[in-house]
């Protein structure tokens, strides 16, 4: 992988994390285009998604110390029943995966990989067009909605379905409030993302930096968090807008293109 593989990848990463326009879906997309080799594919993936994670954090730095604090308060206040919907949501991802990893893990290895973004991508424009038809009930996220949001995450691991794309939808569709989907959507995938990096790493999965390089990686790394903090500020707004609709025609021609492609 080139440096300027690496940039482009990075920025491709660190956009659609956050835009509901799969991230998984569009680097498959990126590697495919620019032909990177497989054996990096693991290697540049953690260190990405290590990198939006990290924009995350900084987005939302004063709301996770506000959480931390309150939990520590030792009370069933409202920072303690957020922390508590945020683990109820992670239940069903991580029974996928702690049991069906390597079945997840397959998905990506078919030589059909641009015909089943294409598809997912689709379901994804789907989704996300449902909302604009969605009346929000600015109610506040229930335990209840929290465990459905999860399953929309788990949902997501296949490649071409937004993670951002089907919580908010879904959450929307539930009646909650649009900032409060967002806040909740960006907040819930930190412990997911950050685990899944720390399994890979013991697993000794990640076996391919040398292949890489410092500088690529370096480099995908800070284009991969500067994309995402502009992709997560933006994103916030336009959820509080309504202006979904948008990135479902976006996905919708962008599955079409990777269908015809992968054929």
């Amino acid at each position: 992988m080139t440096w300027f593989e690496a940039l482009i990848l990075g920025i491709i990463q660190g956009l659609t994390e956050f835009l509901p326009v799969s991230s998984s879906g569009h680097l498959e997309i990126g590697k495919q285009t620019l032909g990177v080799e497989a054996p990096d594919n693991l290697t540049f993936t953690v260190v990405v998604h290590g990198a939006t994670v990290l924009s995350t954090i900084f987005i939302f730095r004063k709301d996770l110390a506000n959480l931390i604090t309150g939990f520590f308060n030792f009370s069933w206040n409202e920072e303690t029943q957020y922390l508590f919907k945020i683990a109820v949501s992670m239940i069903p991802i991580g029974i996928v995966g702690v049991f069906f990893k390597d079945y997840v893990e397959e998905l990506f290895n078919t030589d059909k990989i641009l015909l089943l973004v294409g598809i997912m991508l689709l379901i994804t424009a789907a989704l996300l067009a449902f909302t604009f038809y969605a009346k929000a009930k600015e109610k506040d996220i229930s335990f209840k909605d929290a465990f459905i949001i999860g399953i929309a995450q788990t949902i997501a691991v296949l490649p071409g379905i937004s993670r951002s794309g089907s919580t908010i939808a879904t959450g929307l569709l539930l009646g909650n409030k649009r900032e409060a989907v967002a806040r909740f959507s960006f907040l819930m995938v930190l412990i997911p993302i950050l685990g899944e990096n720390v399994l890979s790493v013991l697993k000794d999965d990640v076996t391919a930096t040398s292949s890489i390089g410092a500088i690529p990686l370096t480099i995908g790394f800070i284009s991969a968090f500067i994309s995402g903090l502009l992709a997560c500020k933006a994103m916030i707004n336009l959820v509080k807008k309504g202006k979904l609709i948008y990135f479902a025609l976006y996905c919708a021609i962008v599955g079409a293109i990777a269908i015809i492609w992968g054929l």
